[in-house]
């Protein structure tokens, strides 16, 4: 090595040794996984959950961060796979990771939850509606969305007093998410004394539905409620207006997305379904959406607010703890109120929000929706 060269050298590694000591006093990224489906048939309810919380963390950093760090996203697929999810979870632990936003599916969240309540891991999620997740003592577990025992009713509610059906089918696609509504709406109608002429499952990823309506025609059913996702959702109501069968469709927030339209065209128009509140209509959160737009994002899904809030809630909590100690930020969110987006929310012992309003829409063939109810 020739002097010159040697020379260089130094130069460098005093350069990088005064990089490491600028670094060292530099206070340390909080990192929060995002876990749920990138890839997959669902994968578009994953990317409402990704621009929600991205926005919050680039919101929450503008303007200062949590004491003095920033936070920073790291994304992790499941593909609503519940073995999967374990994977991706067992992979959260040994990358160190203490916060999560997700899982989205239920399916896959409950597993999941396992190993994030086992490892000392908060996790919160803004699309898992299924009841059993935070039954089971869990004391880091949440979510800041509400639950099928409070959509069920509203969508059961609506149905009973509204459309007054004479036969109904309840269908589902044999999945916890899935069938846990259904059932919850089931339970409605047999309350309300109205026939259900079939109560099935059938199996996600299924494209063929001929045999299906051809015996709900036979019970003459006039209302289907179907608990699962857009595509399964939209290839039922492409194939009933092909077969002349007209009944009224109702569906979960899973099957709230615009792909249903592109899926079954113009017979998507008049589906009913339960959504969260149209968080992005409200004037308080003008600014965001303004935000959302200046990048070409869409704030109108389900899931985009509330997983903003998922990540403001916890940060919230790390500021009120004054602490990234997982327990000691379960600690706070028990504790106190958080004004959000999506608005005040407010924790339950199990890590459930105490109050959630679903409300039911009209769907529209151009991916629009209309509020039926407050």
């Amino acid at each position: 090595m020739s002097k010159s060269t040697r020379t260089i050298s130094k130069l460098f590694a005093a350069m990088a040794l005064a990089g490491a000591a600028t670094y060292s006093m530099a206070a340390e990224p909080i990192k929060i996984a995002l876990a749920g489906p990138v890839t997959g048939p669902v994968a578009q309810y994953g990317d409402m959950q990704a621009i929600g919380a991205k926005m919050a963390i680039e919101q929450i950093n503008k303007a200062g961060g949590i004491n003095g760090s920033m936070l920073e996203s790291v994304t992790y697929d499941d593909a609503c796979d519940p073995k999967q999810a374990v994977a991706v979870a067992n992979k959260i632990v040994n990358d160190g990771i203490r916060f999560v936003v997700g899982h989205l599916c239920s399916g896959s969240t409950q597993p999941a939850a396992e190993i994030y309540e086992e490892e000392g891991i908060l996790m919160v999620t803004a699309a898992s509606t299924t009841p059993e997740i935070t039954q089971k003592g869990y004391t880091l577990i949440f979510r800041t969305i509400g639950l099928d025992n409070m959509q069920g009713p509203t969508a059961g509610k609506y149905v009973v007093e509204q459309l007054k059906p004479k036969r109904a089918a309840v269908l589902h696609d044999k999945q916890q998410y899935g069938e846990g509504i259904a059932t919850a709406v089931k339970h409605a109608l047999d309350e309300a004394g109205i026939p259900v002429a079939l109560f099935e499952g059938v199996t996600a990823g299924d494209k063929d539905f001929s045999a299906l309506i051809a015996k709900m025609k036979k019970e003459n059913v006039d209302f289907v409620y179907f608990g699962s996702y857009h595509p399964e959702m939209g290839m039922l109501l492409r194939q009933s207006a092909e077969s002349n069968f007209k009944a009224k469709f109702m569906g979960p927030e899973g099957v709230g997305n615009s792909d249903i339209s592109a899926i079954a065209g113009d017979a998507s128009e008049g589906m009913l379904v339960t959504l969260p509140k149209a968080f992005d209509e409200d004037p308080k959160n003008a600014h965001l959406v303004e935000a959302f737009k200046a990048k070409g994002e869409d704030p109108r899904g389900p899931f985009v607010f509330p997983a903003y809030a998922a990540v403001q809630v916890m940060a919230d909590a790390m500021k009120i703890s004054n602490s990234t100690d997982p327990e000691a930020v379960a600690d706070a969110l028990r504790a106190n109120q958080f004004d959000t987006p999506t608005g005040v929310l407010e924790f339950d012992a199990k890590g459930d929000l105490k109050d959630f309003s679903f409300v039911v829409y009209e769907w529209h063939a151009d991916g629009s929706k209309t509020a039926l109810t407050q």
